[in-house]
C-alpha cells in the first residue's frame, strides 16, 4: 500500500526564492504543454504524443532566448508538470468515454501564478536524498530544514515540496509500505451520519458534531471584513489574505487532527466497519451545504476505508437509498415518511426506537447481509427511491440523495 507522509519544511530565504523559481518554471512548462495540445486541435492536427509534447516544451525550449531559464531548475520538476497535465488529459477522454466513474471531468486549465497553493514534484530520477542530520537535500534546491513528527517506514518513491495559501511549506513523501495487521476484535460497528451528532454507532453510542468551522465564524467574519476594506493590488491586502487563508488552515487542521484520531479509535475497536453512502455533492447543493462541509463526511469515511485496508479490518459501504431511519430494526417493517423533527418513534411491534441508533442498527445489519452472501443472492428488501421533497434539493442539482439522520437546523 502507498501511503503519504506529510511534514513540515522550513526554507530559508534563498531557499524560498529557489523554491518559487521552481513553481514558476513547473507552471510555465504545464502552460506550454496545455496551449500546444489546444493549438493542434483547432489547426486539425494529430494529438500531441507525450514524447513529442516533452520534446518541444522542455528540451528544445532550454535552446531558445525566451524560455533559457528553464535551465534554472532540475529537469525532473519539469517533467513531473508535463506528467501532470498527461494524466489530467487521460483523465478526461476516459470520461467522456464512459470509462471514469463518477461526474465529468473538465478538461485541464491554465495554471495561475496568482494561485496560493503552488507544489513541485521529485522522483527518485532527481536524487534527492534525506541526510543524516535530518534535512531534506533537493536538486537545485539545498537542504531543507524538516520537522520530523515521525520516521519514515521505508525509502520515499517520491517528494512533492507544497506550498499552501497560509505560506506554510510542506514535503509529502510516498511510502511503499506493508499492510500491519492488528489483533482481530469481536466487535463490528455499523456507523449513522449526522449533523447534530456526527456519528452514531450501532451500540448507542453517540459522537457530537464538533463544528469546527461554526465555532471559528466570529474569528473568521472579523478577517474577511478587514480584507474587504483593503485595496486591491495592495501590500495590506496581501498580508490580509494571508491571515484569512491562516484561519482556514486552523480550522482544516483542527478537524483534520479530530477526524484521524476518531477513525483510528473506531478502526481498532471494530472488526467491521458499516456506514452509509451518502451523496455528499448532493447535500452541499441545499440550504445546508454549509453544515455538510463542516462536517466532513467524505474525509471521514476515506480515513476509515484506507486504514480498515492497511490494518485487516472490514470495511463497506450501505446503499444510500437503503431506509435505514424508516426501518425497524426489530421486525423489519419499512414505515412512513419521518420528518426530521421526529428523533424517537415506536413502530407497530411495539419496539421504541431512537431514530440515529436505530438506523445504525440497520446500516450495520445490511452490511453484515452484503459481507456474508458470497452468491450475490438478493438478501433484503430492494432500494427505494427516496421521495422528492426528502432532501430539500434544488431542481437543477445534478446528483439525487436522501435525507440525513440527524440533522437540525442552523
Amino acid at each position: 500500500m502507498q501511503l503519504r507522509y506529510h511534514y513540515r519544511v522550513y526554507p530559508t530565504s534563498g531557499q524560498r526564492e529557489a523554491l518559487a523559481r521552481a513553481f514558476g518554471c513547473a507552471r510555465v512548462v504545464f502552460n506550454d504543454g496545455l496551449r500546444a495540445r489546444q493549438t493542434a486541435h483547432e489547426a486539425g492536427e494529430p494529438y500531441l504524443s507525450d514524447g513529442d509534447l516533452s520534446k518541444r516544451v522542455i528540451t528544445e525550449a532550454k535552446r531558445t532566448p525566451e524560455r533559457a531559464w528553464l535551465g534554472e531548475v532540475s529537469s525532473v520538476v519539469l517533467q513531473q508538470a508535463l506528467a501532470d497535465l498527461n494524466v489530467a488529459y487521460r483523465n478526461f477522454f476516459a470520461s467522456l468515454s464512459g470509462e471514469r466513474k463518477g461526474c465529468k471531468v473538465a478538461p485541464p486549465r491554465f495554471r495561475s501564478r496568482k494561485d496560493h497553493r503552488q507544489a513541485i514534484r521529485f522522483t527518485r530520477n532527481a536524487r534527492f536524498k534525506v541526510l543524516d542530520n535530518g534535512r531534506l537535500r533537493l536538486p537545485k534546491i539545498g537542504d531543507l530544514a524538516v520537522r520530523w513528527s515521525r520516521t519514515l517506514p521505508a525509502d520515499p518513491s517520491s517528494v512533492t515540496v507544497i506550498k499552501d495559501a497560509a505560506g506554510r511549506y510542506f514535503a509529502s513523501f510516498v511510502v511503499q509500505t506493508s499492510d500491519e495487521p492488528l489483533p482481530p476484535a469481536e466487535s463490528e460497528v455499523g456507523i449513522d451520519l449526522g449533523l447534530t451528532h456526527f456519528a452514531v454507532m450501532s451500540d448507542g453510542t453517540k459522537i457530537t458534531a464538533p463544528k469546527f468551522l461554526r465555532r471559528a465564524a466570529r474569528k473568521l467574519r472579523r478577517l474577511q471584513q478587514d480584507l474587504s476594506r483593503k485595496k486591491r493590488g495592495s501590500n495590506n491586502r496581501a498580508k490580509a489574505v494571508v491571515k484569512v487563508a491562516r484561519a482556514h488552515a486552523r480550522v482544516a487542521d483542527t478537524r483534520r487532527d479530530w477526524q484521524h484520531k476518531l477513525s483510528t479509535q473506531v478502526i481498532r475497536d471494530s472488526q467491521a466497519v458499516y456506514v452509509e453512502d451518502l451523496c455528499v455533492v448532493g447535500l452541499g447543493r441545499t440550504r445546508l451545504a454549509k453544515s455538510v462541509h463542516d462536517a466532513g463526511w467524505a474525509s471521514f469515511v476515506g480515513m476509515l476505508e484506507y486504514k480498515a485496508a492497511r490494518y485487516g479490518r472490514t470495511f463497506a459501504r450501505v446503499d444510500r437509498f437503503f431506509p435505514s431511519t424508516r426501518r425497524c430494526s426489530e421486525c423489519g417493517r419499512i414505515n412512513d415518511k419521518l420528518p426530521l423533527t421526529v428523533r424517537s418513534w415506536e413502530c407497530s411491534c411495539g419496539a421504541a426506537h431512537d431514530r440515529d441508533v436505530n438506523a445504525a442498527i440497520n446500516v450495520l445489519a445490511a452490511g453484515r447481509a452484503d459481507n456474508s452472501n458470497d452468491r450475490g443472492a438478493q438478501v433484503r428488501p430492494p432500494a427505494m427511491v427516496a421521495p422528492r421533497g426528502e432532501a430539500v434539493i434544488h431542481p437543477d442539482a445534478a446528483c439525487s440523495t436522501r435525507s440525513v439522520e440527524g440533522i437540525s437546523v442552523f
